[in-house]
């Protein structure tokens, strides 16, 4: 017997599986194509808008091109978040763990972690 021989027997696939599989496959395949031609058109949508709204305001006769590069969007972005992240306390990053003299609490007691049925049982 050699331990690298694979088998694979077609038969035990049927014909249920086989639809299965290539509905399952023609699915993601579409929602990905979709996924992509709604993420790619976002940004010309939003320039619509703005151009829109600029033409309004009176601002913009003839608007030319509104994209903003790649790294001016990455350099806004970054300031905002050093912005917000700088908003919070500093903590002192100190525990102080104190120390109780009574040993006896609610939590370490086994009389509570028991059924309560007996407990009201002999009452």
């Amino acid at each position: 017997m050699i331990p690298f021989e694979i088998m694979f027997d077609f038969s035990n696939i049927s014909g249920f599986s086989l639809t299965v599989a290539i509905v399952g496959y023609v699915i993601v395949f579409s929602a990905l194509v979709l996924l992509y031609f709604v993420y790619s058109s976002i940004p010309k949508l939003i320039n619509i808008k703005v151009r829109r709204k600029l033409k309004k305001e009176g601002k913009c006769e003839d608007c030319g091109d509104l994209h903003v590069e790649g790294d001016v969007n990455a350099a806004i972005s970054m300031a905002l978040y050093l912005y917000l992240n700088e908003i919070h306390d500093d903590e002192s990053d100190v525990i102080t763990i104190k120390r109780i003299s009574k040993q006896y609490t609610p939590w370490s007691s086994k009389i509570y972690s028991t059924n309560t049925y007996f407990r009201t049982a002999k009452r």
